[in-house]
């Protein structure tokens, strides 16, 4: 699996309406929020070398995901 917990996927799923979460889903979701969070902290990332940071924001963040709206 992936640096998420299971558990913290598993609540995710279940605050967005899901009674019952199988092993397969969570693991399924914890892979995809990772590569997608890695995506995004990449592009903050290239937004805060732009800027002459070496500091990422919770700005950057914003930004690269708003890429995605």
């Amino acid at each position: 699996m992936t640096g998420l917990s299971r558990a913290a996927v598993e609540r995710i799923l279940k605050k967005s309406g899901a009674g019952r979460v199988s092993a397969d889903a969570t693991t399924t979701l914890a892979t995809l929020m990772e590569e997608y969070g890695t995506f995004i902290a990449k592009e903050a990332k290239k937004m805060s070398d732009h800027t002459g940071r070496k500091t990422v924001r919770g700005s950057d963040i914003r930004l690269a995901a708003e890429m995605f709206k």
